[in-house]
């Protein structure tokens, strides 16, 4: 204590007021970190919880986004191609809800007009037809073959391998990479403004599901998470517009009434797209059945 006093004893003013300053920003991290690293939302299950994340005090041309913190140790992630499940046309995202059973569904990545995915596209380690982008390098990956990998993530083809001939996860789908790790934005500012569905990977390997609640350009996008989301390693981006939808089951609707709150998220993902397109290929998150001492596919 002697020499925590005659070190404060010689400081000047200014300088004392500078490292006051400086153990406030290590301790609180600035606006922006708190901000982005405090998503505490409703808890809909051990691993998954779902919040709102309004970012327009830093970001005045982004509006608010559902996010969807999942721990993939409790979660696992299948991919779904309508006519892997024979199918003759296309679902919508709640049709694909009601079919699969999953606790969540979301849109994958992109495809032409005759419904044929644009990217890899992998369900329980077989192909569903799609051929790597050779400009699109985001990969969405879950459920490894192989023992000590992580069960899901984000890997980037500029910097990640992935071995078409031993592929190394069971599901995967490939689209636009949006920030890189390196802090990048890997996307044009065309200023084409839409509705977005993001996948991005945490620091602490829980995977996040962003919905926007209104149109939004990617490239400004990108730019708040780069700014105001440290927490996050890497981040791509899924099919947009009309395409860009999640999907949450009744059984979770009803858990989240009976928690005090206003569980303004529901409204908000119904609200956030007008209509509800076919869509081929979606993700779906379901718990994990070890958890209930079933053994896990």
């Amino acid at each position: 204590m002697a020499q925590e006093k005659s070190f404060h004893r010689g400081l000047p003013l200014p300088c004392l007021a500078g490292l006051l300053l400086v153990i406030l920003l290590v301790l609180f991290g600035g606006p922006p970190a708190v901000l982005a690293q405090s998503l505490t939302g409703e808890r809909l299950g051990e691993g998954l919880s779902i919040s709102i994340w309004s970012p327009q005090a830093k970001c005045p041309n982004v509006p608010p986004l559902v996010a969807i913190d999942v721990d993939p140790e409790r979660y696992r992630f299948t991919v779904h191609y309508y006519q892997q499940d024979g199918l003759t046309n296309p679902l919508e995202i709640h049709q694909w809800q009601e079919r699969t059973s999953h606790d969540l569904v979301f849109n994958a990545g992109l495809f032409r007009e005759n419904y044929a995915y644009l990217g890899l596209l992998y369900s329980e380690g077989r192909s569903m037809g799609g051929r790597r982008h050779g400009t699109w390098l985001g990969l969405f990956v879950a459920e490894p073959v192989e023992v000590g990998l992580r069960r899901a993530r984000v890997l980037d083809l500029a910097f990640d391998s992935f071995d078409e001939q031993q592929i190394p996860y069971r599901e995967v789908a490939q689209s636009l990479m949006l920030l890189d790790r390196t802090g990048k934005i890997r996307v044009r500012q065309t200023g084409k403004r839409a509705h977005q569905t993001l996948v991005a990977e945490q620091g602490n390997g829980h995977l996040l599901i962003l919905k926007t609640t209104d149109i939004v350009s990617l490239h400004a996008l990108g730019e708040c998470l780069q700014d105001n989301f440290p927490s996050l390693r890497q981040v791509m981006a899924m099919d947009g517009g009309s395409s860009s939808d999640v999907a949450v089951s009744s059984s979770l609707r009803q858990a989240a009434s009976k928690i005090p709150g206003s569980h303004s998220w529901i409204a908000l993902l119904e609200e956030s797209t007008t209509t509800h397109i076919g869509l081929p290929a979606v993700i779906g998150i379901s718990p994990r059945r070890d958890q209930t001492g079933t053994k896990t596919r």
